[in-house]
Parts: C-alpha cells; structure tokens; sequence
C-alpha cells in the first residue's frame, strides 16, 4: 500500500516536471491539436450537458475549451468542492468571468450564490483532471481524491474523458482500490478508447 502511495508521488512528480519543461509555445500548440480533436468528438458533439474543470499546474488548458462549449451552444458545468468531504457540488456556469470564485484550493470554482446546482445524472460527458495516465485509463491525479469521489456519482452512460498530452502517458499507472479510471483520453495525437 504505501509503495503504491510513493509511486504515485513520483509519477506526479515525473510528469509535473515533463510539463514544466515544456516551452509556453509547445505547450499551447499541443491544446490547440486537443481542442481541435475534441471539438471534432462525436460523444462531445452529442453531449448537451458538459462537465469540465478549470486547470492548475501541469494539467491541460481548459480555459479557451470552457469559452468554446458557449460556441456549441453547451450547458457548462462546474464542480465546487467542500474543504470538509472533498464532494462536489456541481453548478451551471453562464459566465466565467463573473460566476467564479477561490475555491478551497485556490482553484476558480463556481459561486453557488450565482450558480444553478445541476443534478449529476444530468450530465452527458464529464472531463477529469490528472497528471499521468496510461492507455487503460488509469489516471493520477493532484492526491486528494475527489475525483475518485465524484467519477463514481456519476451515471454509468456518462463519458468520463482525460485530456493528456503524450508525455502525461506511461505504460501502467500504479492503482488503488478507490482510484478510479476514465473512459476515453484525448491527447494531441490520438484519442484513446479504455483497453
């Protein structure tokens, strides 16, 4: 168990560093083939009810991929996370210059004074964070887990898709009981469907 635990810090670390040593031009290059193969993804296209977060460190760019679902004509939504439980509450986002605030992280999270809750079994497609992932849709996240909450939670028709770039990927992601694995992961060269 606790080997698992140290492996997982050094994939985080490993793929933190990979990312970071990436050049701002790079790295903006290889959203922009993301987008372009998620804005051509026939289970986002059919979606109307899209689950997104808002990045930090070395995850994927989602802040052009939120203002581009307004183009689509998607319902945005968001998940606010209690500092207690770690659960989230997911909240409708019309604008997210306005309907944002400092989550518990310090992460930008839905206001719930301006928000909407949704219910969960509502969303068609639900995109997940992560650090590192391999081909069977094992994924690493930041460590505390609330993504292993919500993915359950959510309905088993739901998508849940990892955006990654090719260098977040490696052979086998070490995996514990509660982690939990993602469906489809699109990176800027292909789009990989859970073996």
């Amino acid at each position: 168990m606790e080997e698992i635990v140290d492996s997982k810090k050094q994939f985080r670390q490993k793929a933190t560093e990979i990312v970071a040593a990436m050049a701002a031009d790079e790295k903006a290059a290889l959203v922009g083939k993301i987008e372009n193969r998620l804005f051509g993804f026939a289970n986002f296209l059919e979606a109307n009810v899209v689950l997104l977060y808002v990045h930090q460190g070395s995850e994927v760019s989602t802040t052009h991929i939120v203002q581009r679902c307004y183009d689509f004509n998607k319902i945005v939504v968001l998940p606010a996370f209690s500092a207690k439980t770690g659960h989230a509450a997911l909240l409708k986002v019309d604008n997210p210059r306005t309907d944002l605030k400092s989550g518990p992280w310090g992460v930008p999270e839905p206001d719930p004074d301006r928000c909407k809750m949704v219910p969960i079994d509502r969303v068609d497609i639900a995109f997940v964070p992560g650090l590192a992932f391999d081909e069977k849709g094992g994924r690493i996240g930041a460590g505390d887990g609330c993504y292993d909450r919500l993915i359950p939670d959510l309905s088993i028709t739901t998508r849940k898709v990892a955006l990654a770039y090719e260098c977040q990927l490696f052979p086998q992601i070490p995996m514990e009981a509660h982690d939990r694995f993602v469906d489809i992961i699109i990176t800027p060269e292909r789009i990989i469907y859970k073996i």
